[in-house]
């Protein structure tokens, strides 16, 4: 039983220890570990705030990525676009450029046969004149044999002449 009711003396210096290392915890353990305590809570605080700001930048930064490649999409569409119209201009200016040549090429060629064609009627002609002038000059042969009928025929030559420059 003397275990369960402390002596008065004991308790007395059980108390009067338990005060000397509370009072010395007090002025000496107690600043300290409540410093590193109020440390360590700044640290893990600071650490929130960076992480948090941290995540702010990451979001920040995602959103700023995905505006830029919203961007880039936009400049590929723009692009592509532009270069569809040009290749279309080109394709239609050759297309353009094709067609005046060969109008071009299809006005001289009608120029040429024009050419050739009338070059053709023009020696044909000749060589109708050349064979008329040969068949009538065989015709006359054989129908002026008689000098008195040369003359007449001459003059009948001299005098239609005569009559068709009036």
């Amino acid at each position: 039983m003397m275990l369960l009711q402390p002596e008065a003396g004991l308790l007395f210096w059980m108390l009067l220890s338990f005060g000397i290392v509370f009072f010395v915890l007090a002025k000496f353990g107690f600043p300290v570990i409540t410093k590193m305590v109020e440390n360590r809570n700044a640290y893990i605080e600071k650490s929130l705030d960076a992480a948090k700001e941290a995540n702010n930048q990451l979001a920040h930064i995602k959103e700023e990525s995905e505006a830029i490649l919203a961007s880039a999409r936009n400049e590929q569409v723009k692009i592509l676009k532009d270069a569809e119209s040009t290749r279309n201009r080109i394709i239609s200016e050759a297309k353009d450029q094709a067609r005046a040549e060969g109008q071009k090429e299809l006005d001289e060629l009608r120029k040429q046969i024009q050419r050739e064609k009338e070059d053709a009627i023009k020696d044909i002609r000749r060589q109708v004149a050349l064979l008329s002038v040969d068949i009538a000059e065989k015709v006359i042969r054989n129908n002026l044999t008689n000098p008195q009928e040369q003359m007449a025929m001459i003059d009948r030559l001299i005098d239609e002449t005569m009559v068709s420059k009036s």
